[in-house]
């Protein structure tokens, strides 16, 4: 009987332990479990974190080059921008040089116009020389050979010409003395310059006491350095001896003027 029990109690010392291992045997597998299911948490998640920052830099990429395009389009709209106010400006200065020229043409029509009558009757011609317009007399007519004295004739035309300068308003006048190159020597002329002088002033003078103000006009000679013919004939001498009535420009409408002013003031 003894032996029995000693039996069972020994099969029962061996029962207890077995069940204890095969708790902690399912216990470990359920923590093996655990773990490789974290693990592939664990994975998935990295591989999510590395699809964000993969998209993060394509993301950072595409606004990288979508700012360099923007800024690239900004510097092109900056360069039409600049075209267009350069087209402007050129515009611009085309318009006012047209004006002017507008000016210039209704100047010359204006002046020809008032001296249609002596210009149909032979006694002088308007030209544009050097972009001057000018009202030219031979001297023949207005002068005896190698005298500064004007003839009946020439003081009429002089008092005629005075007449038309005087209503033109706000413009000034120099009267230029030309010759031939034939020399000249006598005792009230040395040369051709005073010949031409003689004759500007007086001319200048007629001008003046027929009615043109003298703050309007001035005197000056050329002699023979400005022909408008040739002098070697008989009819292109007799071109170059003659007076010019020539229409001062009027600098202050001349491009750059305000800035010669202040240049001149310093």
């Amino acid at each position: 009987m003894r032996k029995i029990v000693f039996a069972f109690m020994l099969l029962s010392a061996c029962i207890v332990p077995k069940k204890k291992y095969e708790a902690e045997v399912a216990s470990a597998a359920d923590l093996q479990h655990r773990l490789e299911a974290t693990t592939a948490e664990r994975d998935d998640l990295e591989a999510k974190l590395a699809k964000t920052q993969a998209d993060r830099d394509a993301n950072a990429a595409a606004l990288d080059a979508a700012n360099g395009k923007i800024a690239s389009q900004l510097a092109q709209a900056g360069a039409m921008q600049t075209d267009i106010d350069q087209m402007k400006q050129a515009l611009a200065e085309a318009d006012r040089r047209k004006a002017e020229s507008d000016a210039a043409l209704k100047s010359y029509r204006d002046l020809v116009g008032k001296f249609q009558a002596m210009i149909d009757a032979g006694t002088l011609r308007v030209r544009v020389i050097d972009g001057r317009m000018v009202v030219e007399l031979a001297t023949d007519i207005l002068f005896p050979a190698g005298s500064a004295n004007l003839s009946e004739e020439g003081k009429t035309t002089i008092a005629q010409v005075a007449t038309v300068l005087a209503s033109i308003q706000d413009r000034q006048f120099q009267v230029a003395g030309h010759t031939d190159n034939d020399p000249i020597r006598t005792d009230r002329f040395a040369d051709n310059w005073d010949l031409g002088a003689a004759r500007a002033t007086t001319v200048t003078r007629l001008l003046i006491t027929s009615g043109l103000p003298a703050t309007r006009v001035s005197a000056a000679s050329y002699a023979d350095t400005q022909p408008a013919d040739s002098n070697d004939t008989k009819e292109g001498k007799a071109h170059n001896r003659r007076i010019e009535i020539v229409v001062v420009p009027d600098l202050s409408q001349m491009p750059g003027y305000d800035e010669l002013q202040k240049l001149s003031a310093k």
